[in-house]
């Protein structure tokens, strides 16, 4: 009786150490993709990036894990691991390897980001012109 009364105690505080679960990770917390045309022109390259590459490239994703080592082995500082702190991508890098993959990231195309969702994420990056 004793063993019961003991292991229905522990139980019991297992269950309220338990109740609550941690918080998501940001790359769980993407947006919902947007509605309407995906070949219009003029979208919301933040959100498009948030939405197609944020499972990766969001706090704590593994494109973002990746390239925070790599940052920091080229001396830079970590931030620069999310890609919306770089400010050294060109439009014209980040269609490349969007479209041929580079490393462990796979090539995206044009079913996972149309061209147009693509020519929006790459000017939200490509701060360097």
């Amino acid at each position: 009786m004793r063993a019961f009364m003991l292991a229905a105690g522990l139980m019991t505080v297992a269950a309220v150490a338990y109740a609550a679960p941690p918080p998501m990770p940001p790359y769980m917390l993407r947006p919902v993709a947007p509605a309407g045309d995906r070949l219009a022109p003029g979208r919301d390259g933040k959100v498009l990036f948030e939405v197609h590459c944020g499972y990766c490239h969001l706090g704590g994703g593994m494109g973002t894990n990746l390239l925070t080592k790599q940052q920091m082995l080229a001396g830079n500082a970590p931030e620069k691991g999310l890609l919306s702190n770089r400010e050294d991508l060109t439009t014209d890098y980040v269609k490349a390897v969007v479209r041929m993959g580079k490393g462990a990231m796979p090539q995206q195309t044009k079913v996972d980001l149309t061209d147009v969702e693509l020519d929006s994420v790459a000017k939200y990056l490509g701060k360097a012109g």
